[in-house]
């Protein structure tokens, strides 16, 4: 089939998945399975393999990804049941003070979203905003900037959060500078786009506490301490870490060698920082073993919504890749003289602007671009560097089709318009900081 049919086959498939979730108000993973199943047979690709391809999707998809959010979820859920969590943004807020407090809660935004969702982040520390707004008498919208882009700046691009991991692992990126690239791109970015975006855009729009929020009790006098809460946070990232920076001291085919890559697979990673903060921190604070078990079960019931999804995207993903589709429309830009750093970027912003899902729209992306940096040889140094720039690609230009969207509104009480304002903007800032960190990352790597 010719190279325009499949462009066009890949755009038809993007507007159509906008219908269905936006027009026909289907739930994302049947619409995504449809135009995957529609994106396979436009694109001539033989019937009786579509079936097998959406297979491969889901289990290549999910088959590194259901570990990392199921152990990723308990962990962060019980560091929120401890007090972990509540514990580093009190005290990051107690360190910077009341006049600096946006920083902090920036800050706190970035660290306590590792081991959680973003959905989840922004529901266990909105409260944190509001304490800090009425003891300050200050525009939320000062406040809940930050907060936000912290959170998202995480989500984004700071292993081991879903999003970041994904993208790393379907790029085949390495992990250690994932997570040195992320930093480069996330506190940055946070920066630009939480405190100081803040400070300029609550001049112009001012929102106050909800009134349906109540006062929060934070329980300090019942907090573990801030170093062992923010060291559990850290631990899994010192375990990839680690693997990174001492395996290539040692040599390739020796014993320490093979351990350093089991240890500081995220894998392993993950399931330690879960172990030690049942046994290190729940078990030792009193925490019954059956209040154990119902927090780990109450935190995998949002996982399995976001990982239907996710594998949903993985499917649609690998028929792009399986047709033609991808290959086709890569090697487009990159014939139309667009480095692939760049391409990469527009690519994940423009499925973002169509369909809302940063997930997908990174899916989406590395489907697309995947064929043609195969064939390139990059180094896993430059993959990193490329999975960043989709995943500030990824969240730019947030609108009326993206959940946090309807998040940010819902929680601080912002209109649409409000809303275009200071969430989007804020997104629109994050996201291209990061890819720009990505850019001059990937022409230094």
């Amino acid at each position: 089939m010719d190279t325009l049919t499949l462009i066009f086959t890949a755009l038809g498939s993007v507007l159509l998945l906008l219908f269905l979730v936006m027009k026909a108000r289907l739930h994302a993973f049947v619409a995504l399975m449809i135009v995957s199943i529609g994106a396979g047979i436009f694109s001539g690709m033989p019937v009786d393999k579509i079936a097998d391809t959406m297979q491969k999707g889901m289990g290549g998809t999910l088959g590194f990804l259901a570990v990392v959010v199921a152990l990723g979820a308990m962990f962060g859920k019980i560091l929120h049941e401890t007090g972990a969590l509540d514990q580093i943004a009190v005290k990051l807020l107690d360190h910077f003070g009341e006049r600096r407090a946006n920083v902090a809660l920036g800050i706190a935004g970035l660290i306590c979203t590792l081991p959680l969702f973003f959905d989840v982040a922004i529901v266990l520390l909105i409260g944190v905003v509001f304490a800090v707004a009425r003891r300050t008498g200050g525009n939320v919208v000062k406040l809940a900037i930050p907060l936000f882009a912290g959170v998202a700046a995480s989500a984004a691009f700071l292993l081991p959060g879903p999003t970041a991991m994904l993208v790393a692992s379907q790029m085949k990126a390495d992990f250690g500078w994932m997570i040195l690239l992320g930093l480069a791109a996330a506190i940055p970015g946070m920066l630009l786009a939480g405190p100081l975006y803040g400070n300029f855009i609550s001049r112009h729009v001012t929102l106050t506490i909800p009134n349906d929020v109540s006062e929060p009790s934070l329980g300090k006098g019942q907090l573990p301490s801030f170093g062992f809460s923010v060291a559990l946070v850290l631990f899994p990232l010192l375990l990839v870490g680690l693997k990174t920076i001492v395996a290539r001291f040692v040599p390739a085919d020796g014993q320490l060698y093979a351990w350093l890559q089991l240890i500081g697979h995220p894998f392993t990673a993950i399931l330690a920082a879960c172990l030690l903060a049942i046994y290190g921190l729940a078990l030792r604070r009193g925490m019954s073993r059956e209040k154990v078990m119902e927090v780990c079960s109450a935190a995998l019931q949002p996982a399995g919504i976001i990982l239907l999804v996710t594998g949903a995207g993985g499917v649609f993903k690998q028929v792009l890749v399986d047709s033609g589709v991808g290959p086709a429309l890569g090697n487009a830009l990159i014939g139309a003289g667009l480095p692939i750093a760049i391409a990469c970027f527009v690519l994940a912003a423009a499925v973002r602007v169509i369909q809302g899902s940063a997930t997908v729209a990174c899916l989406t992306t590395v489907g697309l671009v995947l064929p043609v940096i195969e064939l390139a040889g990059f180094s896993g140094a430059q993959l990193a560097a490329l999975s960043i720039c989709i995943a500030g690609g990824s969240i730019v230009l947030s609108h009326v089709n993206d959940s946090g969207f309807w998040l940010f509104g819902k929680f601080t009480g912002a209109n649409e318009v409000e809303t275009l304002k200071t969430w989007t903007v804020m997104e629109t800032i994050l996201g291209s900081t990061g890819a720009l960190v990505g850019m001059v990352a990937f022409s230094v790597l």
